[in-house]
């Protein structure tokens, strides 16, 4: 044990690992509320994607991987940066900081969203056909278009301000807005998919107006004051102000946009074999992606508590409460999977009309399965770790994940002639390693004071 560890020890008690599973739960409780209305919305839109037919299904699939980039650095990733920045101001009564940042907040905002809408709006005929091949493409492009060219604006804008609300401790008015997104969605989008016939499109549309009118909800509880300070959008900006934010952000993006490249890179493996297999491999994706905000709840807990721990320098117990969260987010997850991986076809049917496309959605999922709880394990701990400041073992389990999938995949499913199967399981082995090199990282060698005292 390091001195200041030791001294951490002399001056409180260590808490049991009972009192940390309880002060996990209570912070995660109202986060895990939305993430369980989120899950319910997402793998409503699956089946309504599912009920249109096997095109529409391929073509949803190829966009899966961008939308779902789009909540988590959104939401999630560069969220982090926001609620950070916001609450260390807030923290050193600094509300005119605090005002100045929400400003700088939302136009890293609005640039972030900016380049969603060129690649995903503008350019979508260029980007998708070499994902998903040219006939998933076909189905894909209307519903992308709709999607980000009128839905990413007022997502990141949404996200952005609940981050806002967050950093001032508005947790519950938050949650609450963004409830009535994951709400409404599934019922609009089924309306205008399937009732008026619009198909995709349809989704993509009823996605952009729920969140235009969170957006809308939003800015006005945040610019009358509701956050404790009144945004000026006549401040000057500074590179200070913007960096603070990015400083964590932009690492956590990163992290996100690796961890979508494997499934956008495996799909565009798996488009060799036709949109039967790109389709069934989103049913399959789109479940392994439940398990994000079902990690989430107990992850957003841990931001804080390991943070807070690690502040007054209790190495210690900052890595026992990664350790007790991480656990939790194992145990459900795994859960999840099991189940999943026992019951592969049953899962497939719930989401794929088409009978082809569920068999070979089962055979991935029989693979995939057992591994979500090493997803869930790695998500919680690398939240964690952006509490304590030690993202260097997050970063290389993103990439190692990347690199088995996809090379795994090569590897397991051409080299060795194992086809589908083969690249099933190397998707498998790359969770796996994501979770364990994320875990890893929580030991006294790596999660400690470093030599300038952080």
């Amino acid at each position: 044990m390091s001195t200041s560890e030791a001294v951490a020890t002399a001056i409180a008690p260590r808490p049991p690992a009972g009192e940390l599973a309880r002060r996990v739960l209570a912070l995660a409780a109202p986060t895990t509320l939305l993430s369980a209305l989120q899950v319910v919305a997402l793998l409503i839109e699956t089946v309504i994607a599912a009920r249109l037919g096997r095109s529409a299904l391929a073509g949803w699939a190829v966009v899966l991987p961008f939308s779902l980039l789009l909540g988590q650095m959104s939401a999630g990733a560069m969220g982090g940066g926001v609620v950070s920045a916001i609450a260390r101001a807030l923290g050193a009564r600094k509300e005119e900081e605090a005002s100045a940042l929400a400003v700088h907040a939302l136009l890293i905002a609005l640039g972030f969203a900016a380049m969603f809408v060129v690649v995903l709006a503008v350019f979508p005929r260029t980007v998708l056909p070499w994902i998903g091949g040219p006939e998933a493409a076909a189905a894909a492009v209307p519903y992308s278009i709709a999607l980000f060219g009128f839905g990413a604006i007022p997502a990141w804008l949404a996200n952005t301000l609940a981050s806002i609300l967050r950093g001032a401790g508005k947790h519950a008015l938050a949650a609450r807005v963004l409830n009535f997104c994951w709400i409404a969605y599934p019922i609009l989008g089924f309306v205008l998919a399937e009732t008026l016939g619009f198909g995709l499109l349809g989704l993509g549309v009823g996605f952009a107006v729920c969140f235009w009118i969170a957006a809308g909800v939003m800015a006005l509880v945040v610019f009358s004051g509701a956050a404790g300070f009144r945004p000026d959008l006549r401040v000057k900006l500074r590179w200070p102000l913007f960096r603070r934010i990015l400083a964590v952000g932009a690492i956590a993006c990163c992290l996100a946009f690796v961890a979508n490249m494997a499934t956008i890179l495996v799909t565009a493996r798996l488009a060799s074999y036709g949109p039967v297999a790109v389709a069934a491999y989103g049913v399959s994706a789109r479940l392994e992606f439940m398990m994000i905000p079902l990690a989430f709840g107990v992850g957003s807990a841990l931001t804080a508590l390991v943070g807070r721990s690690v502040g007054q320098g209790d190495w210690e117990t900052a890595r026992r409460t990664a350790w007790v969260g991480g656990l939790m987010a194992l145990a459900v997850c795994s859960a999840v999977g099991v189940t999943v991986a026992l019951f592969p076809l049953t899962f497939a049917n719930l989401f794929a009309s088409d009978a082809e496309v569920a068999a070979i959605a089962a055979r991935a999922l029989g693979f995939i399965g057992p591994a979500f709880g090493g997803f869930g394990l790695g998500m919680a701990m690398y939240f964690a770790a952006m509490g304590a400041g030690r993202m260097g073992y997050p970063v290389a389990a993103g990439l190692s994940r990347l690199g088995i999938a996809v090379g795994g995949g090569w590897l397991l499913g051409d080299q060795l002639g194992w086809g589908m199967d083969g690249q099933f399981l190397a998707v498998a082995l790359g969770v796996t390693a994501y979770g364990v090199l994320t875990a890893v990282a929580v030991r006294p060698g790596v999660w400690g004071p470093s030599r300038t005292g952080a």
